[in-house]
């Protein structure tokens, strides 16, 4: 994308974290921006910030509230933001929660809602703004699109006592790469990127506390549950790569049309470790190999 002043990006989990920094850049940048998120207070506060940045470089914000599991909500999204802005040319595809604990612990709603939300919301927002983005290329050959995809490095390695996480992290790196080549098929005005961040103090940690009651079953964490929000809560408070750095990479990359988004390209180790276990017919590496204290803990924590 060669400019993006007087441009519009559609945002979701805008009121915090990796959202609220892109919402951020994209005022500062001139953008218009339709700043969604799940959250109404974060998002009320989010907007009271970004509304005078954005005017001040001639520009407007439009707050949405949504549910990214809900797909007539991002329709509604869609549908709001062509009225407002016209199609847009950046949509941010960032939504997500985070839940740990022993793969078979998940409950159904656990699955429902970590799946509703992080692969079925970014499915949502592929499915709804790709053909507007797609008919605005094919009337417009100066239009430029881009969608990106928050997935995560857990969408490229398997730490364990992670499981539904990383499913649809997987799953998410997976729509976004099926995204990039399928885009290439049909134009050279829409690309694509997937955003692999490590921890980064974004709030993730706490994603239960907007879990909507009809996701919940009333019965108490498990132990492996207890200990993952445990380890979750330390690994991504203590991250030190800012939201802000992060974002930066992103518009960088929007920029130069560039796929792959890290946030800490210094972990990429473990993907290649575990595609060479592939390669060669191994057996998953112990991801704890370069620290076994904490494997040891772990282990001694679940079995009590």
């Amino acid at each position: 994308m060669n400019t993006f002043q007087g441009r519009t990006a559609v945002l979701t989990g805008a009121g915090s974290g990796f959202g609220l920094e892109a919402a951020r850049l994209a005022a500062g940048l001139g953008m218009n921006v339709v700043m969604a998120d799940v959250q109404a207070d974060a998002l009320e506060a989010a907007t009271a910030e970004i509304r005078p940045l954005a005017s001040a470089h001639g520009a407007g914000v439009l707050p949405f509230r949504l549910d990214v599991a809900k797909a007539e909500q991002v329709q509604a999204l869609a549908d709001a933001t062509v009225a407002t802005f016209g199609v847009p040319h950046l949509v941010f595809n960032n939504a997500g929660v985070g839940a740990g604990g022993l793969i078979w612990e998940h409950t159904q709603k656990d699955w429902e809602w970590v799946v509703g939300v992080n692969l079925m919301g970014v499915a949502h927002g592929v499915r709804v703004f790709t053909p507007l983005m797609l008919a605005a290329a094919q009337a417009d050959p100066s239009f430029e699109g881009h969608i990106v995809n928050t997935a995560s490095m857990a969408g490229l390695v398997n730490a364990p006592n992670m499981g539904v996480y990383n499913v649809t992290k997987h799953a998410v790196v997976a729509l976004s790469e099926t995204l990039h080549q399928d885009l290439a098929l049909v134009t050279d005005q829409v690309h694509a990127s997937v955003l692999c961040p490590y921890f980064v103090p974004t709030g993730i940690h706490q994603s239960h506390r907007n879990r909507p009651a009809d996701m919940r079953e009333g019965v108490k964490p498990t132990r492996s549950q207890l200990i993952a929000q445990a380890m979750s809560d330390k690994a991504v408070t203590s991250g030190k790569v800012t939201a802000a750095e992060v974002m930066q990479r992103v518009f960088n990359a929007v920029r130069d049309r560039q796929f792959y988004v890290f946030s800490h390209p210094q972990a990429l180790g473990g993907v290649q470790n575990r595609l060479e276990d592939i390669m060669l017919g191994r057996n998953p590496s112990d991801p704890f190999k370069d620290r076994p204290e904490l494997g040891v803990k772990l282990r001694g924590q679940l079995r009590g």
